[in-house]
C-alpha cells in the first residue's frame, strides 16, 4: 500500500530534522500502529503520507504512486483522521458524514445509506442533528473517526483514535477498527500512546524516538529482546518518589506513576529493598506493548 523511502522532514529555521531517513512499507490488510513521545515526529510522518507535508527528501508511494504526484490520489484511498477537524464545525453530525461519502464518489442514496450505517456502528445516533460546536471532546473524535470511514476507503490513517476518550468509547474504537479490518480488508494505520489497549488490534509496530524509526516489526518478535524482563509498575504520592538503584531505567507514566522493566533474576532482590510505606501500590507482570515502547524509546 505505501512505501516509504529514505524519507527525511527538516522544517524551516530548524537545525533538528522532524523526520530522519525513514524507511518502511505498509502492507495491504494490515493494522499499523506508530508509538512515541511527544516531539517523536509522528504527526510530521502521516502528514506527508497523506500528501498535506512535502518531504525535504526521500520519497513516498501510495498504491505504486508518488503522493504527490496527483493531488485527488490521496483522498481517492485514504481516510484521513487529524487531531483536529475544524472544516466540520458549521455541519451537523449526519450532515458531515452524508456529504462526505457524497464526495467520495457514492450516489445520494448510497451516501444517505452510508451515514445511517455509520450513525449505527459508532453509536451515534442520537447525535444525529447535533452541530459538532455542541459535541464533547469524545464525541467529535468520534464524529472525526466516523466521518474518516465515510465512502469507504481502503486505507485508514488516524491520528489518535482514543484520545480523550471514556474507556467504554476506547473499546469502542478498537472492536470497530478490527471489525472494518476484518470484513473489509480495510488498511489501518494509526498513531497512539494508549500502547496496552492497541495491543488488542496492532498486527505491527514502528516505534519512534527523536525523528526516527527504531524498532519495526510484529510484537511478538519484538518482544523477544525484552522477554527475560518483568514490567514492574509503581503507584505512589507524586511529592514522595519512592526509591530506585540509580542504574533502573524508568518512566513516568504521570505524577506518581512509574514502570520499569527489571530482569527476572533481579526481581526478588529488588522488591525487598523498596520501601512498601512509600508506594500505594506495586505490580509486577510480563512485558507489555508499552513496555516496548520505553525500551526502545527511552
Amino acid at each position: 500500500v505505501y512505501d516509504i523511502q529514505n524519507l527525511t522532514k527538516v522544517y524551516p529555521k530548524q537545525e533538528q530534522a522532524a523526520n530522519k531517513a525513514i524507511s518502511l512499507q505498509i502492507h495491504q490488510g494490515e493494522i499499523f500502529g506508530f508509538l512515541g513521545d511527544n516531539g517523536a515526529g509522528k504527526t510530521t510522518l502521516v502528514r506527508q503520507m497523506v500528501n498535506l507535508l512535502k518531504p525535504t527528501s526521500g520519497s513516498i508511494t501510495l498504491f505504486g504512486r508518488e503522493v504527490g504526484s496527483d493531488a485527488h490520489h490521496v483522498p481517492a484511498h485514504v481516510g484521513y483522521m487529524p487531531q483536529q477537524a475544524h472544516a466540520l464545525n458549521n455541519l451537523a453530525v449526519g450532515e458531515a458524514l452524508y456529504f462526505t461519502a457524497h464526495l467520495r464518489g457514492m450516489s445520494r442514496s448510497e451516501a444517505q445509506r452510508e451515514r445511517d450505517m455509520l450513525l449505527e456502528l459508532w453509536q451515534m445516533g442520537p447525535l444525529r442533528d447535533k452541530y459538532s460546536t455542541r459535541l464533547s471532546g469524545g464525541e467529535r473524535r468520534l464524529l472525526r473517526l466516523a466521518v474518516a470511514m465515510a465512502g469507504r476507503m481502503p486505507v485508514l490513517i488516524l491520528d489518535e483514535p482514543t484520545n480523550e476518550l471514556a474507556p467504554q468509547r476506547r473499546r469502542l474504537v478498537w472492536d470497530v477498527l478490527s471489525q472494518v479490518n476484518r470484513e473489509r480488508g480495510t488498511t489501518i494505520l494509526f498513531i497512539t500512546h494508549d500502547a496496552i489497549e492497541a495491543e488488542k488490534v496492532i498486527q505491527r509496530v514502528g516505534i519512534m524516538r527523536a525523528g526516527e524509526l527504531v524498532a519495526l516489526g510484529r510484537p511478538g518478535d519484538l518482544k523477544q529482546h525484552i522477554d527475560q524482563k518483568l514490567r514492574l509498575e509503581l503507584f505512589f504520592a507524586p511529592d514522595a518518589p519512592p526509591w530506585l538503584p540509580d542504574d533502573l531505567m524508568h518512566h513516568e507514566l504521570q505524577p506518581g506513576h512509574w514502570i520499569a522493566l527489571i530482569e527476572r533474576r533481579e526481581a526478588s532482590a529488588l522488591l525487598e529493598r523498596l520501601d512498601l510505606e512509600r508506594l500505594d501500590d506495586f505490580r509486577l507482570y510480563s512485558p507489555t506493548l508499552e513496555d516496548l515502547y520505553v525500551h526502545y524509546a527511552a
